[in-house]
């Protein structure tokens, strides 16, 4: 089959392109290996899950009747309600015909007499486009630990990143919890209420605000909707892409007084979720300003956790931000549960798992079920997995064995006419999905009509320009206090693979308008041919 564009990934980020795609009339085909629509949110089912973006600012706005009509919740949106939207957005907008479900992309070849891709599934079908778009999303491949012995559990082994359909009992159980990044804070909380007594292992504490979730504010969102034209253009002018209605403040934490930092970082906590972060300016540039608001975090935590040798190993050491900040729901009072034991693997790592256990220090803890809350290969695992070869068969993993280059987060040198939609390289872990993914549907859409209009068939960044963003990338980074840590930005989480900090830290405003840049001038940086 030929077609002038093939989507790879039915999340939000596939669907928002094919949207656009079917708008311009293009001959567009979307494969997704599962079943259903919604990417993220169709695989992370586990007992909490939801999103950590307010749901008015978590949404599109490519439609104004699609904004107008859909009606969130809460003001955190919970799996279940951002799968229902991704499904809304399939049907609503008729997309349904145009993708092929169950059917899982093995790799693609550039033909570069015939400057189309072949692109092959593995129950052997083919296709053949002019242009490939990777919407395989940053956070779509279980990271799977390889403990010892895990093979041999004999109780369900079930991964916050890929969660059966089926609901979970876990009554009468006891449940053993790895890991305490986003999934694991989101989780926790709900299994401790489920479970007859649950053990989490923690490797590194995280620092959690609350999310202060409750049902959607008819007020705001009337406000909201009487202009969502403005507050999208406003959100679209933050640093992150969200949080106009609560503006950062531009004060530094070290040139006011403790009592005005106190307050600043109190209204914060009042208020929740990453607006924290945004309580002073310095926060994530100064070391100084930094360890203030680490301070006031533990000091929440002691305050929350009665056990005072719990809220010690609870409390992190680390810099706030250098990990994803965790937006929480009753975490640290999980704690305080009689049917809750917290187990530092920090500094004794895990060293097997047994048929009904793990084993740590020298002492087993016994559990029933074992939950894997070890997050994702975050920004290159999946396209890494696939076999896509571009220029003289050189595939996507070669090109990246030292980590990801790109041009604009967008191209790859020796991959003519393919894109990658909010991964490495752009602004997409620091800024909030839809306003990410909009930003790369809208420059993805007018470069390919800007080709259309000039009669060019391919294009491709030069390696000069690629090695040049791939150093602004860098710059942006040392800037920051983001690189103070190991974390998933630097795909620190998974052994063996390269240390390079993969988001753009400098901000949507100004990487938005570097490609505005790019494409104005005639797609600087790019070879057209």
């Amino acid at each position: 089959m030929a077609t002038d564009l093939l989507i790879v990934g039915a999340g939000f980020a596939g669907l928002c392109l094919l949207e656009r795609a079917r708008r311009m009339g293009w001959n567009t085909v979307l494969l997704e290996a599962a079943d259903g629509v919604g990417g993220t949110w169709y695989h992370n089912r586990y007992p909490g899950a939801r999103v950590d973006i307010q749901s008015l600012e978590y949404s599109f706005g490519f439609s104004e009747a699609l904004q107008q009509e859909w009606q969130w919740s809460e003001r955190y949106s919970a799996q279940p309600e951002l799968l229902r939207y991704a499904n809304h957005i399939a049907d609503r907008f008729g997309l349904r015909d145009a993708i092929e479900l169950n059917t899982r992309v093995d790799g693609a070849v550039f033909d570069e007499e015939q400057a189309c891709w072949h692109v092959r599934s593995t129950d052997g079908r083919s296709w053949t486009t002019r242009f490939l778009a990777m919407a395989t999303g940053p956070l779509s491949t279980p990271n799977r630990p390889s403990f010892k012995g895990l093979d041999r559990f004999a109780g369900p082994v079930l991964h916050t990143a890929d969660w059966p359909r089926e609901p979970v009992d876990f009554r009468d159980k006891h449940v053993a919890v790895i890991g305490t990044g986003s999934s694991g804070v989101q989780a926790i909380p709900i299994l401790a209420r489920e479970a007859q007594a649950l053990t989490v292992f923690q490797r590194t504490p995280a620092y959690a605000v609350p999310a202060r979730n409750g049902p959607l504010d008819p007020v705001f969102e009337q406000r909201v909707k009487a202009d969502y034209p403005g507050f999208r253009a406003r959100n679209r002018r933050m640093r992150v892409g969200f949080g106009a209605e609560y503006p950062p403040n531009r004060e530094k934490a070290v040139e006011v007084d403790e009592a005005r930092r106190q307050q600043m970082f109190e209204e914060r906590w009042r208020y929740g979720g990453f607006s924290f972060l945004a309580a002073f300016s310095d926060v994530l540039t100064d070391p100084v300003a930094n360890e203030m608001a680490a301070e006031f975090l533990r000091g929440k935590i002691r305050e929350i956790v009665r056990d005072p040798r719990t809220a010690e190993l609870l409390s992190p050491r680390h810099t706030v931000g250098c990990k994803r900040l965790c937006v929480d729901t009753g975490y640290y009072e999980t704690f305080n549960r009689p049917n809750v034991e917290l187990v530092d693997v920090g500094t004794q790592p895990i060293d097997e798992i047994v048929e009904r256990g793990v084993v740590t220090g020298g002492r087993t803890y016994p559990c029933d079920v074992l939950v894997l809350a070890t997050g994702f290969d975050a920004m290159t695992g999946t396209l890494t997995r696939l076999d896509v070869r571009g220029r003289g068969g050189r595939t996507i993993a070669q090109a990246w064995q030292d980590g990801p280059v790109n041009y604009l987060g967008l191209m790859v040198a020796g991959f003519p006419n393919l894109f990658n939609l909010v991964g490495p390289g752009s602004t997409s872990a620091f800024t909030t999905m839809t306003v990410a993914i909009e930003q790369h549907v809208d420059w993805i859409a007018d470069c390919i009509a800007y080709l259309a209009e000039h009669g060019k068939r391919t294009i491709e960044p030069t390696p000069q320009a690629q090695t040049q963003w791939v150093q602004t990338v860098n710059e942006a980074a040392d800037e920051t206090l983001f690189l103070t840590c190991n974390s998933w930005y630097l795909g620190a989480n998974v052994p063996g693979k390269p240390r390079v900090f993969m988001p753009y830290a400098a901000g949507f405003p100004t990487y938005a308008k570097q490609c505005a840049d790019v494409a104005a001038d005639g797609y600087r940086g790019c070879v057209l041919a």
